[in-house]
């Protein structure tokens, strides 16, 4: 059995290398940084203290329930856990005490959460159609890549550039399982899933700092608070900036909605509350501030950003066995696509630093503002319209997620498949 390592404790934690030195921390005057955000987002040192502290802090309630599980047999211990996501814990005779534990944590609703206001949430996401996952995947994860720190634990489990097809498939699945309606009810397809990641994403961080190549004095624990914390907020705050570059106009309202919904799955997650924010504006701050403890690009970003733009020539769109000519022109379109929308959100150093062609020009997105902005503007004065968008939307969504699964079943990775992370 293979032992997680802890991490020093305490003021004896050491800095990891990754992290910017605090005086390099400071924005220059900035008043559009400080109009969009709310104020200056420069930490405080008490700020960028607490940020550098969760490089070494897990996920607890998921950290110990897999020590129990590897204490048991983790075989025997999954299948208890998949009997009580899917039927509940009181559905698991005598169960015992640490899964009683976890489930007692995640079955209660926090005292915040407004399930209407998390529903508005999902039909204004169904509403935007592709341009959500466009930014997510264009901007917010392509972008993501830049900063090294966050890659080296997904290039050493494989998770996107051995396979990326399939792994952007799986996380395309579970955005999709957490904005279906009631998605994230208790029985819900999110909030199932989002319980199946969340315990892929412990053995990670159990199992990979045994591994030679990984080193704590660079990067601190693998699938960290701070790294967790960067990615629930790509799905809230950079979402919606991105959105509004595209040409949705976000009300305050909208944005409520949205940030409350990625509120609670990154809750469930295991992202711990003191991290989580109802505020887009103070979403903002803390993912600027998160960039502080982030490395600069390295070869990681060239991998993992190829590999991500060439995704789209992975996909099957239904056409190869009758117009195999068609397939691989809407292939191509898709690809060219895909680079153009980054080239909305990156400069051509930051795309050439990802591997990508430095010489693309935004026409996709450019040519498409107008019509989408026309089109959500009038949907706010017309009921039957607004509705039609959502049920277009939404449909525009699935097909997406079905091409990039092609002929491969719609699921996830789920604990104890043969993933990489899992060798010990």
């Amino acid at each position: 059995m293979t032992m997680a390592i802890t991490p020093p404790s305490g003021a004896s934690r050491p800095i990891p290398a990754r992290v910017r030195p605090f005086e390099g921390t400071r924005l220059r005057r900035n008043p559009f940084m400080r109009l969009m955000m709310g104020r200056d987002p420069s930490p405080s040192r008490a700020e960028y203290d607490a940020l550098v502290d969760a490089l070494w802090a897990g996920d607890a309630p998921m950290d110990a329930l897999l020590d129990w599980m590897y204490d048991i047999g983790p075989a025997q211990a999954r299948k208890l856990y998949e009997q009580a996501i899917e039927n509940g814990i009181d559905s698991v005779a005598d169960a015992p005490q640490p899964l009683r534990d976890f489930f007692a944590l995640v079955d209660r609703d926090p005292h915040w959460l407004d399930r209407d206001l998390l529903e508005e949430g999902v039909s204004f996401i169904h509403r935007t159609g592709l341009v959500g996952p466009y930014v997510l995947r264009d901007f917010a994860l392509m972008g993501g890549y830049l900063l090294s720190g966050f890659n080296h634990a997904l290039v050493m489990t494989g998770a996107l550039n051995k396979g990326a097809a399939q792994r952007i498939a799986e996380t395309g699945k579970w955005w999709i399982d957490c904005t279906e309606h009631h998605g994230l009810d208790r029985f819900g397809a999110g909030f199932r899933t989002t319980l199946r990641v969340r315990m892929v994403h412990g053995m990670v961080r159990r199992h990979l700092p045994a591994r030679p190549e990984w080193d704590n004095d660079q990067w601190g624990l693998p699938v960290n608070q701070t790294d967790m914390l960067a990615t629930y907020l790509a799905f809230g705050p950079i979402m919606m900036v991105g959105m509004r570059a595209m040409g949705i106009p976000v009300t305050p309202h909208e944005s409520k909605a949205v940030m409350h919904l990625w509120k609670y799955a990154g809750w469930l997650m295991g992202v711990d509350e003191q991290w989580l924010v109802d505020r887009e504006q103070d979403g903002l701050v803390l993912l600027f501030q998160t960039f502080m403890t982030q490395s600069q690009a390295d070869w990681t970003s060239k991998e993992l950003g190829r590999a991500l733009s060439e995704e789209p020539l992975a996909r099957q769109f239904g056409w190869h066995k009758y117009a195999p000519w068609l397939e691989r022109l809407r292939k191509q379109l898709y690809y060219h696509q895909h680079l153009s929308n980054s080239s909305l959100f990156l400069n051509r150093k930051q795309m050439h630093r990802l591997g990508l062609p430095d010489n693309i020009l935004p026409w996709f997105p450019v040519s498409m503002l107008v019509p989408r902005f026309a089109s959500y503007t009038a949907q706010r004065f017309n009921p039957l319209l607004k509705k039609r968008l959502e049920r277009r939307g939404r449909r525009a969504q699935l097909d997406a997620l079905k091409s990039m699964f092609g002929d491969r079943t719609h699921d996830i990775i789920r604990p104890g498949d043969n993933h990489p992370a899992h060798v010990r």
